[in-house]
């Protein structure tokens, strides 16, 4: 057991994390995404709130500040201006954090980066649209 960590960064969620380097990226999906057949290194946290791993991670992680938008959602299909409310928690989320509002992507474009991303964390979130994807940076 260790001091001052989330219990929610299990062993494998920590490993990653640690190996990330500046740029890479992390994607926090929800129960509906296909983490396995995207994800070039996934952990599971089944049973878990994607805006309760967001925090969990963001206790640990920085954020990019080199680019304008370190962080991304994906956008409703067939309503782009619709904010679902897993969205507003990890906005309320970010801002606990020091961070501002995510940035949004079309599905497909969401889909394609999380393809490349550096891991991706599947979550037990039943809520559609809890996907975020974190752009990691450097401790300043």
């Amino acid at each position: 057991m260790l001091k001052n960590l989330s219990p929610l960064l299990s062993p494998d969620l920590l490993h990653a994390l640690a190996s990330m380097g500046h740029g890479d990226e992390i994607v926090l999906a929800d129960a509906y995404f296909p983490a396995a057949a995207l994800a070039q290194r996934l952990v599971r946290l089944p049973g878990i709130a994607a805006d309760a791993a967001l925090d969990a991670v963001l206790s640990v992680l920085p954020l990019d500040d080199f680019v304008a938008q370190p962080t991304c959602t994906m956008q409703v299909v067939g309503n782009t201006a619709e904010v679902p409310p897993a969205v507003v928690q990890f906005t309320e989320v970010l801002a606990r954090h020091g961070h501002g509002a995510p940035g949004a992507l079309d599905r497909q474009a969401f889909y394609e980066r999380a393809a490349k991303a550096f891991v991706v964390v599947a979550t037990g979130d039943t809520r559609t649209y809890a996907n975020i994807l974190l752009k990691k940076g450097v401790l300043r």
